[in-house]
């Protein structure tokens, strides 16, 4: 990531699309983590473009879902067309992911030695499937959807939530300055900032926390369903009942905090407020057994991205643009993304 924003900012065109460099990286982090390579040239951008249209599939409101009798309209506006090609897009896209690792895990258990090199998610789901450690079979198919989930639920997320943080910060560049100097201070002389480094740097951890209060990525969580009838405060609820938690909404509540549009990191200060799931005035990950697995993981690709962005560059906006003319506008759908690119001139800075 580092090397391409140098590469543009020594080219003619200094301007960076710091949004599209974003979603590149955390393509190509979860790629490795999960497929064991990143993918590039056509079939990643490929691959990309499906996400893309994936996650908008999943804001968008499906008629049968709600007025089963009125399913035909899904089929006339076009819906079920989309849905089903980017099913098979993916079908195709994974099954080739799953049969290259089988190929793989055949060819080293053919030559003596190999089969040290480190498992990556896939590896770990066919071992599963191999040697039934479950106590029940897992299907080729369960194995792709687990593998399109990490996806879905680990690329735009974490991205959105790095987007929103950089915005933040130039919309309020003394915030930026009081950050980049505790990044500066403490990886000084470095090469990079290492995860090492990330736990001696508190005032990151407030921009994190309070980026994720004030713009929490997936603002109504994922759907959940009551399993049996219940009574809360008064209220009946059927089993069967879908539940929307707003967490958004819990993140900007007056009377849970103060001054609650401001983005203000030093509210964390003095508070023991978490974002684990145990504080319900901030559960951008939910809470419970159905709070997000990859809590620990996206904070700490978060962290590292962040300090090393400000560690090695000077971020301004382009063409002497205000801080308050930033356009902090949000699109609509699943993820509170934003609705703008973040457009950056990035000065290599030199320590």
């Amino acid at each position: 990531m580092v090397e391409n924003i140098k590469e543009i900012s020594n080219s003619l065109n200094q301007v960076v699309n710091l949004s599209e460099t974003l979603v590149s990286l955390m393509n190509d982090v979860v790629c490795r983590v999960a497929l064991g390579r990143k993918y590039g040239g056509e079939s990643g951008r490929k691959f990309k473009e499906l996400l893309r249209e994936f996650m908008e599939l999943l804001g968008a409101f499906c008629v049968r879902d709600y007025i089963p009798w009125f399913g035909w309209v899904d089929r006339v506006n076009g819906l079920d067309a989309r849905v089903n090609r980017v099913a098979n897009g993916f079908d195709e896209f994974l099954e080739g992911v799953v049969s290259e690792h089988m190929e793989k895990k055949k060819g080293k258990g053919n030559v003596e030695g190999e089969g040290e090199e480190e498992e990556d998610f896939v590896d770990i789901l066919l071992e599963i499937q191999k040697e039934h450690t479950l106590g029940f079979p897992v299907h080729r198919d369960t194995i792709k959807a687990l593998i399109l989930d990490a996806f879905s639920a680990g690329t735009d997320t974490t991205t959105t939530l790095l987007e929103w943080a950089m915005a933040e910060l130039l919309k309020h560049p003394q915030i930026m300055i009081k950050l980049q100097n505790e990044v500066r201070k403490i990886a000084k002389n470095k090469l990079n900032v290492t995860e090492d480094d990330l736990e001696k740097m508190q005032y990151l951890k407030l921009v994190i926390k309070e980026t994720l209060r004030l713009h929490t990525p997936v603002p109504l969580l994922v759907p959940r369903e009551s399993t049996q009838e219940v009574k809360i405060l008064g209220y009946d609820v059927e089993a069967g009942t879908q539940v929307r938690i707003n967490a958004w909404a819990i993140g900007r509540d007056p009377s849970l905090w103060e001054d609650p549009e401001e983005f203000r990191p030093e509210r964390f200060l003095n508070s023991s407020i978490d974002f684990k799931g145990f504080n319900f005035e901030l559960i951008p990950f939910g809470a419970g057994r159905r709070g997000c697995p990859g809590t620990l993981f996206a904070i700490a690709v978060n962290e590292l991205a962040l300090a090393n962005l400000l560690y090695k560059f000077d971020i301004a906006l382009p063409g002497g643009a205000r801080a308050e003319d930033l356009d902090m506008a949000e699109s609509i759908g699943t993820l509170a993304q934003k609705k703008t690119p973040i457009l950056v001139v990035a000065t290599p800075y030199s320590h």
